[in-house]
């Protein structure tokens, strides 16, 4: 069981550590690794107990899982290479190895006590302030003229990495920090989950609580790396995310708990855009400027689903393949979609655009759920209820932030984006038990100390 604990914890830890992997077998991750020292482990201590028991939750996504495998396995009849193949296997063992963990964990946290999730939410979302923190350090690093991923991350991994160099500006780099993902707009779509997730949980706080005051630093120095990334996806989503946790918490958006923090890092901008002011406009300008040619190419991909449709409609090129055809048609290496749904309609077609909709349907409804077991619990003068339905708001909040931000990048592909779905669709089954047998609880017992 602790040794369960111990892989399943450190796997939701680490999962948006993208840069340590090493090369075995193409590439292996931190994060694989650890995943799969999970399943193992829970795998035997279920067999171990001969228990086969699995919550309505997880085995609604086993059969998504089914679902998706099934697509897949019809798509892999349109591949005519063998690099084609060889890209569809790479896929496939990413695939078992997401959807297991989301099943298996949603089974693990469903076991676990009230207090085990929130421990599991707070260290999902202390992995991502230390990958901030890390891309800080970067950042700080790389102004000084240092690189930091050769000091510490290739001791490591034998491979090499650096901070997101964007252009100059007056003779000077700018720089975007990466932290330990693969991207700068990776980085800035990830702490969607962190910020939208936590925001209204530290408004619905007991003024004088003592996580108070850390909930708000922290919230404010994730807002301030958000924003160092430059990712104009993260911000997009960002903003449906705010925009959709307006509605429950309009009556707080005047109040000092939000304007606070804000108030600090508008502070903290000002003082650094006015020492350089004409360095950040232009950087400012280069960001919101739609012309370039990354736009282009961002938006050029979209180009290719009428194309790839018109010949394999219903189950597209085959899982993980879109590289393999972009390379056919273009001569450029190695170039994924730049965008989740370009790869889903084109590497899936429509039947797994279909089922992934559906997929998503479901989470939103379970989401729906929780808030309204929140508002259930809030009725019968439960004071966890003030905890339930703020988390229930946020993981809405970032669920649809980050479907926004895909809309140029994949990061609902990577392992965090599993993760935030177990959680989400844990969420109600943990909870749901309070209904079951009525009983005076306190604070402490909610898990989040009072």
């Amino acid at each position: 069981m602790r040794l369960t604990q111990f892989f399943f914890l450190a796997t939701i830890f680490a999962v948006t550590f993208e840069k340590l992997h090493w090369p075995i077998a193409g590439a292996v991750s931190l994060a694989d690794l650890l995943a799969i020292g999970f399943l193992c482990a829970y795998l035997f201590d279920r067999l171990g107990r001969r228990d086969g028991r699995f919550p309505r939750t997880a085995l609604v996504v086993s059969a998504f899982m089914l679902a998706f495998l099934v697509v897949y396995l019809f798509g892999f009849f349109n591949l005519d290479t063998g690099q084609a193949e060889a890209q569809f296997g790479k896929g496939m063992v990413k695939f078992g190895i997401h959807f297991l963990f989301l099943v298996f964990g949603i089974a693990y946290l469903a076991r676990r006590s009230q207090r085990f999730y929130w421990q599991a939410l707070g260290v999902f979302a202390a992995g991502m302030v230390v990958n901030a923190f890390y891309g800080v350090l970067q950042l700080l690093a790389a102004r000084s003229g240092s690189n930091l991923d050769n000091a510490v991350l290739s001791p490591l991994t034998g491979g090499e990495s650096a901070i997101n160099i964007y252009g100059a500006v007056q003779g000077k780099n700018v720089y975007r920090p990466n932290a330990l993902t693969g991207d700068p707009n990776h980085l800035g779509i990830m702490l969607l989950v962190p910020l939208l997730v936590l925001t209204p949980l530290y408004l619905r706080l007991e003024r004088g609580h003592r996580l108070k005051v850390p909930l708000a630093l922290c919230l404010a120095f994730l807002l301030l790396v958000e924003l160092t990334t430059l990712s104009r996806s993260g911000l997009a989503g960002l903003l449906v995310g705010a925009l959709i946790l307006a509605f429950p918490y309009r009556r707080k958006l005047t109040g000092k708990e939000l304007l606070a923090p804000l108030a600090g890092v508008a502070t903290i901008l000002l003082v650094i855009v006015l020492s350089r002011l004409d360095y950040f406009e232009e950087v400012l300008r280069s960001r919101v400027g739609t012309g370039g040619s990354s736009t282009s190419a961002h938006f050029g991909v979209y180009d290719f689903i009428p194309d790839i449709l018109r010949v394999h409609p219903l189950f597209g090129l085959g899982l993980n393949n879109f590289s393999v055809y972009y390379e056919l048609v273009t001569g450029k290496t190695n170039w994924g979609p730049h965008s989740f749904y370009v790869a889903l309609l084109v590497e899936t077609g429509l039947v797994g655009t279909i089922v992934f909709v559906a997929f998503l349907v479901y989470v939103f409804a379970r989401l729906h759920v929780a808030r309204a077991l929140g508002k259930a619990l809030a009725a019968a003068e439960d004071p966890v209820s003030a905890r339930v339905r703020p988390v229930a708001w946020g993981m809405t909040a970032a669920l649809a932030g980050t479907i926004v931000a895909n809309a140029f990048y994949l990061t609902m592909t990577f392992y965090y984006f599993f993760v935030l779905v177990a959680l989400a669709l844990a969420l109600p089954v943990v909870f749901g038990r309070r209904r079951a047998g009525p009983q005076r609880i306190g604070a402490v017992s909610s898990g989040i100390p009072g």
